[in-house]
């Protein structure tokens, strides 16, 4: 390390050569919709971010493993699915491996928001990302989210964090701000 890199013990991890898990999360929403021409409609179905995202990345210092949760628009979603997801997290987050939830952004801050309130002693960081347009769209932004969630969270410590445009928010200080497209931090 040089002398003018100050360093944490999460960031000395991710500097050196080692090889770090890494879990995502996926429980649909607009980033993994796809288009079905027989219907003519947006749907989720199967996570896509494997094939479409992760296998055009270079990263060989981080081991992802992907696993489809749910596949459900987040509008839909209630406090059942929301502990489901919790449950979700707490299951992975046992190897002491960073986490990053793939979301709707329609209810991305009340998820986030009600993991932070039933489980606050989070042992590891759990970064949400979505996207405002499906991840097969040419100007969709959930490559950009994705990449931006993955290397966030294998920097942060322990909590509750949103990636998304290019800003970092800690859970519950953020919200969607749908006149401009994106999400704000918030004060309480």
């Amino acid at each position: 390390m040089g002398p003018y890199i100050q360093t944490s013990r999460v960031a000395e991890k991710f500097m050196s050569n080692e090889v770090m898990p890494l879990f995502i999360l996926a429980t649909g929403g607009t980033i993994e919709k796809i288009y079905d021409e027989f219907e003519g409609s947006l749907q989720n179905r199967d996570t896509i971010v494997k094939n479409k995202i992760l296998q055009k990345l270079r990263l060989p210092y981080t081991d992802i493993t992907v696993k489809q949760i749910m596949s459900k628009d987040s509008l839909y979603m209630d406090d059942k699915d929301r502990e489901f997801i919790l449950n979700s997290i707490k299951a992975h987050e046992k190897g002491m491996n960073p986490i990053v939830l793939l979301h709707g952004t329609d209810t991305m801050d009340v998820t986030a928001k009600y993991c932070f309130e039933k489980y606050p002693e989070i042992k590891v960081p759990v970064v949400f990302t979505g996207a405002m347009k499906p991840l097969g769209f040419d100007d969709s932004d959930a490559a950009q989210n994705v990449i931006e969630a993955i290397f966030a969270a294998r920097i942060l410590g322990p909590g509750y964090y949103v990636t998304f445009h290019g800003k970092l928010f800690t859970v519950p200080k953020f919200r969607k701000n749908k006149q401009r497209g994106t999400f704000e931090e918030i004060e309480l």
